[in-house]
């Protein structure tokens, strides 16, 4: 890593900063609901466990769980989504209004599904998963209505960055990727995404591209190592330029991450982690990239942040928001950290 170094009282107020910014969260959120229970048996009728439930809960999930985490590093989230107007759909606005997150940005419709994603967890083990979704895109004057939703409030709220979560559920589409981009440009906010195959190319312009290396595999198509460092970088050099991103960062699980600009190109590893559950890391490692991005800090200071969060969450069942005070007692254990 090239020298850098930042004292611990200059790593005290970038995180007293981050209460200061509003973020507009653009996305697919979803309800993560959770059966927990103990695995004593294997059924007779098929090889699967048995899981003897003693506790269910539903949370925020999907761009939901990244407002989540970014009120939780004291940050105001915004945002803007579309559910469907059924049971689940009123589960999440109850969530929305139990987490003391706004629901102005939440637009409702007939031909949407609430998408629930459902965890089976039997002695702190995901057993199985089950998904109710939709895949398709929003309709054309559902995108229009959003957009319209969307330019209202960069234009009468202070919005410092723009975060786009995709999850391939059919809200993000290029045209409304292209639309806020544009607007996002007039006024000056920074735009940060965590993509998905789907629209990995309609991306161009923003200014903080964050894929994990799955993904960034899919999207170029390409099948580069994890372990060969310099060669990732170079394709994603080509990448960021063709795109003509700002900066790039590329989470690498066990690897660490890479952030690549024009002007920096570093590694960041990997912490030493007891993982229990890899959900949600990327939605808690777009929030801290995005508000660091807001706060124009040091590319390797925001990566090292970033990768750090990612871990923490890691460590923890099920889809958590990132601990600010847990992320700044270790932050001040990092190697260039004074």
């Amino acid at each position: 890593m090239r020298r850098f170094s930042i004292k611990k009282e200059h790593l005290r107020e970038i995180f007293r900063s981050f209460n200061n910014l509003n973020v507009l969260i653009i996305g697919d959120v979803m309800v993560d609901s959770y059966m927990w229970g103990k695995v004593n048996r294997i059924s007779p009728e098929a090889p699967v466990p048995i899981v003897s439930v003693n506790k269910k809960e539903r949370r925020l999930g999907g761009a939901a769980n990244v407002a989540l985490n970014i009120q939780a590093l004291g940050a105001n989230p915004v945002l803007c989504s579309v559910i469907g107007i059924d049971h689940e759909g009123q589960a999440f606005m109850e969530l929305l209004k139990q987490q003391k997150l706004s629901q102005k940005g939440i637009l409702k419709s007939r031909e949407r599904l609430t998408t629930v994603k459902t965890r089976v967890i039997g002695n702190n083990y995901q057993v199985v998963r089950v998904d109710e979704e939709t895949e398709e895109d929003i309709s054309s004057d559902e995108t229009q209505d959003l957009l319209t939703l969307i330019s209202h409030i960069i234009t009468h709220e202070k919005i410092d960055v723009i975060i786009f979560e995709d999850y391939n559920k059919g809200l993000i589409t290029p045209k409304l990727i292209s639309k806020v981009v544009e607007l996002a440009k007039n006024k000056g906010i920074p735009t940060c995404v965590d993509p998905k195959s789907k629209n990995f190319n309609a991306y161009k312009g923003v200014t903080l591209f964050k894929p994990n290396l799955k993904e960034l595999r899919e999207g170029l198509k390409i099948d580069v190592d994890g372990n060969y460092i310099d060669e990732l970088q170079r394709a994603v050099s080509s990448f960021r330029v063709k795109q003509k991103f700002e900066t790039a960062l590329v989470t690498l699980a066990d690897k660490g991450i890479i952030t690549n600009s024009r002007s920096v190109k570093e590694h960041v590893e990997a912490h030493v982690r007891n993982i229990a559950d890899v959900s949600g890391a990327g939605d808690t490692v777009i929030s801290v990239a995005a508000l660091c991005r807001a706060l124009e800090c040091n590319p390797v200071l925001t990566a090292a942040l970033a990768n750090l969060a990612g871990g923490i969450v890691c460590e923890e069942v099920g889809v958590v928001p990132i601990s600010k005070e847990k992320l700044l007692h270790e932050a001040f254990e990092l190697d260039f950290v004074r």
